[in-house]
């Protein structure tokens, strides 16, 4: 068993990022610019917008922050997302989320310009990343291929089990192994709450994603020997034994399943890290005017 160690891997390559960066202020004189939006005081959120705004810093990029409470309505969301996508200092754009009940997230992600859009999730970006054409690609999957290609890790021919279909992790994810590039060139399964023999399907696959949001979801019993296993999971608990106050589990069986597999992330230091690298990586390939002029 060999770890996929996010923390060595995001590093490395915020280092690459940083590097770009202080290229386009010299050229341009101006930093690749990230704005997020944060609504409410959902704990995990504001975690992640804290860390995507330190990591923005590290590598030299400007970031801002608009912060609303959970009584904003619909339309002042929309406004001011409207408001972002005319601002020309702006390279990208991302809505936290969730968001409250009473805002509908589609309306959010489809009014944001898909070409500030680097979360990934815009109908125009995903449908590109359908017919493999330049796109910003979702931010998780995006750093699970480059975690991939960094370890040089074999993917042609592999069946590729990804378990669950959200919009933002396992849809896209089993697009992207099965697209005709590296990463990718598998032989992709999609399973889900609904999949029946699902122990069997996982049991079957040379790679396991799994991204179904339920703690230790993946037991040893369903992985065969030598499988590569990619945990997105990010399942916080109440915790008296941390500083935080809280501990994350992944949606594997870390301690049991480990000893079966050829390669494995830990949770946490593994995709998490990486999905913040494909965000700074598409907001530096908007700044950079790579994918859209």
């Amino acid at each position: 068993m060999q770890l996929l160690d996010g923390k060595f891997v995001s590093e490395k390559l915020k280092q690459e990022i940083a590097a770009e960066a202080a290229a386009i202020l010299e050229a341009a004189g101006r930093k690749p610019h990230l704005v997020a939006i944060l609504v409410g005081h959902d704990g995990g959120s504001e975690t992640y917008v804290a860390s995507k705004m330190k990591n923005c810093e590290k590598v030299g990029f400007k970031s801002t922050l608009f912060r609303y409470e959970e009584t904003v309505t619909e339309a002042e969301l929309l406004n001011k997302i409207e408001e972002i996508n005319k601002d020309e200092d702006v390279d990208g754009l991302i809505v936290q989320l969730p968001l409250p009940k009473h805002i509908d997230p589609e309306k959010v992600t489809e009014k944001i310009d898909h070409r500030k859009d680097v979360d990934g999730f815009h109908p125009v970006n995903l449908g590109r990343m359908m017919r493999n054409l330049p796109c910003f690609v979702p931010a998780t999957p995006y750093g699970i291929l480059m975690m991939l290609e960094e370890y040089k890790i074999d993917t042609a021919g592999k069946h590729c089990v990804v378990i669950g279909r959200s919009n933002i992790v396992g849809s896209p994810m089993s697009i992207l192994m099965a697209r005709n590039t590296y990463p990718g060139n598998c032989t992709v399964t999609l399973t889900h709450s609904k999949t029946r023999n699902l122990k069997e399907i996982v049991g079957s696959a040379d790679i396991i994603v799994a991204a179904i949001g339920r703690k230790q979801f993946v037991t040893a019993d369903m992985v065969k020997e030598g499988a590569i296993v990619i945990d997105v999971g990010m399942n916080r608990e109440e915790s008296a034994v941390t500083k935080s106050g809280y501990k994350l589990y992944g949606d594997v069986d870390f301690d049991n399943v480990a000893p079966k597999t050829s390669w494995i992330t830990p949770v946490p230091g593994g995709v998490g890290l990486m999905t913040i690298v494909g965000l700074l990586k598409n907001t530096l390939a908007s700044a950079k005017k790579t994918i859209y002029k």
